[in-house]
């Protein structure tokens, strides 16, 4: 329904075809925005959809109040077909020929790595709201290229951590008796993921009995559930898109694979309406990493204001698209879009003189937002040029989440839990242990 819905007429191309523009702010100066997402292909349902849907929202919003510092903001929309080389000549249309001020957006980290090298190579500005891979920034040392957005490194980290937090209470084993499989798609984002799993499960000790990657198109898993089978892992750590999660789950059911707990990584684990579309009541207890949807968060945590900004995110989100649930993939495009209209582009106005690329860097080196101060509740603060990770923000944060009777609820960190995890697999579920 929502692909449907969301037609290149209706969403992709500049903003003067979108509702937003026109009346006032029609007379105000501009400021061009060259917005990348995947709109069409396998990314399009694993989340960029949801994640360019807040994006969109985010920038209506902004025009709607009056634009940034008198100017209105031009969206140009592309579409990256879940394609690299797309991806990359939709960057250098808008960059040449739209003539765009910068670009933002990007869902596949397998696009964000090489379009951040080269439009940093260029001297242009990017603004990433989605991808995810620690290896977009690490050890690159861009200095055009700024990411709010937690990395892989942070996934990695979190789920395992989780699991060392409740392997004593909840599977009666210490963590270092937990059974771990590591599976992943073998693009940067997967790989990304992967090796911060390995990393900190083996500094918690934990069991790694299976490490294994595969093509995200791959048409078949049978051989990689065969080997889950055999290697009876406790917990499972995927990190994958969409078509790639649904062929496991099925294949899995089908084959007869068993676990505790299923630990998912942003991306097509991020989209629980599509899960529960297609595998209905199997679908309940997995577990997703991901920044937190940010309606799920105590607007009370968060700095004044910003609980009703999210509330209207998400009247938004369902009016078009008529879904029930709002998924991660929302609030990252939007939040990130907001930070950027709100914080770093009013700043690069006011104090530096315009929105040049390197006024545009100046303010968000100077970027120095507390906890709370985002709908999905982390700070940003930017590491500075010479750092290993330079442009990552060093104060995103991801949760952990368990879809439980198709909501989402909050398991990890304990301090902003809004329900105790169910794990084990509860008996009689679909790949509960037996």
């Amino acid at each position: 329904m929502m692909v449907a819905h969301l037609t290149r007429r209706g969403l992709i191309g500049t903003a003067g075809a979108l509702p937003f523009a026109g009346g006032a702010l029609a007379q105000q100066r501009e400021i061009k925005i060259g917005v990348i997402y995947d709109y069409t292909g396998p990314f399009a349902g694993g989340g960029s959809l949801a994640a360019a849907i807040g994006t969109k929202h985010a920038i209506e919003m902004i025009n709607e109040r009056g634009g940034v510092e008198g100017h209105r903001i031009n969206a140009i929309f592309a579409d990256a077909q879940s394609r690299t080389e797309v991806a990359i000549n939709e960057a250098t249309r808008l960059m040449e020929q739209e003539r765009v001020d910068l670009l933002m957006g990007v869902f596949s980290s397998a696009h964000c790595v090489p379009l951040a090298q080269r439009v940093n190579a260029q001297r242009r500005f990017m603004w990433a709201n989605v991808c995810v891979a620690s290896s977009v920034f690490k050890d690159r040392n861009l200095e055009y290229v700024f990411r709010a957005q937690v990395h892989s490194d942070q996934f990695g980290e979190a789920s395992c951590q989780f699991i060392a937090d409740v392997s004593q209470e909840r599977l009666r084993k210490r963590p270092a008796d937990v059974r771990v499989a590591i599976i992943y798609e073998d693009g940067p984002y997967g790989a990304g993921v992967a090796a911060g799993n390995e990393a900190k499960a083996r500094q918690l000790g934990m069991r790694i009995v299976l490490k294994e990657g595969y093509a995200a198109t791959a048409p078949d898993l049978s051989s990689l559930v065969t080997k889950l089978r055999r290697e009876r892992p406790d917990v499972i750590l995927h990190t994958g898109y969409n078509p790639d999660i649904t062929l496991f789950l099925r294949q899995s059911r089908e084959l007869g694979l068993r676990w505790s707990a299923l630990i998912g990584h942003g991306a097509g684990y991020g989209q629980i309406d599509r899960l529960k579309q297609t595998f209905g009541n199997d679908a309940d207890y997995i577990f997703n990493v991901d920044p937190v949807a940010a309606q799920l968060l105590n607007p009370a945590s968060l700095r004044p204001g910003l609980g009703d900004i999210t509330a209207e995110m998400v009247r938004r989100y369902r009016a078009e698209t008529n879904a029930t649930e709002v998924p991660p993939h929302t609030s990252m495009g939007f939040n990130q879009t907001w930070i950027f209209l709100t914080d770093v582009l009013p700043r690069a106005i006011r104090n530096h003189g315009g929105f040049t690329p390197d006024a545009l860097r100046q303010a968000a080196l100077a970027t120095d937002i507390p906890e709370g101060g985002t709908i999905q509740g982390y700070g940003v603060r930017f590491f500075p040029a010479g750092t290993p990770m330079a442009g990552q923000n060093e104060r995103s944060s991801p949760v952990v989440m368990q879809y439980v009777g198709g909501e989402t609820k909050i398991v990890w960190p304990a301090a902003i839990k809004t329900a105790e995890p169910v794990i084990p697999l509860p008996a009689g579920h679909a790949y509960a242990a037996r």
